[in-house]
């Protein structure tokens, strides 16, 4: 069955979590805006708002429940839920372009960061420093690179 909801402005991207009871958007701007589901409304719960460009993809592992977003302002960030908040964790994407397209791994210890630098950032958790970094994969014939489904 179809549903209509309207969130009050133009979306940019989205996520839902697991069972589809939560979703988190950007509408247009550097903010991701939390909802969940409350009958038949979705209601705001959160706003995320680390980045300070605007916000290009979104996504939501289904297994550790944590977010991974990317912006035009060529950053990252992982949030996890902690005590009822969401904290951010910043990915170190070292590119000099924006950051179009997130996507999960499988396994979710890995996401793909697409981006109009031409390169694909492969991002893993680091133990020993406790952060996010990058491994880059260089496409240098495609003018853009997007993530696929699998990493």
């Amino acid at each position: 069955m179809t549903e209509t909801h309207n969130f009050g402005s133009p979306i940019t991207c989205h996520a839902w979590n697991k069972d589809s009871t939560e979703l988190a958007i950007s509408p247009n701007s550097n903010e991701v805006h939390l909802y969940k589901r409350e009958g038949n409304k979705y209601q705001p719960t959160e706003v995320l708002s680390q980045h300070d460009l605007r916000v290009m993809s979104i996504d939501w592992a289904p297994k550790s429940n944590r977010i991974v977003t990317c912006a035009a302002d060529r950053n990252a960030y992982v949030w996890t839920l902690s005590d009822n908040k969401w904290k951010p964790t910043l990915v170190l994407l070292r590119t000099n372009r924006a950051a179009t397209c997130v996507k999960w791994s499988p396994y979710e210890n890995k996401f793909a960061v697409g981006s109009g630098a031409r390169l694909i950032a492969i991002c893993y958790f680091e133990k020993e420093n406790d952060w996010w970094v990058s491994k880059h994969i260089y496409k240098p014939e495609i003018g853009r690179a997007s993530c696929r489904e699998r990493v």
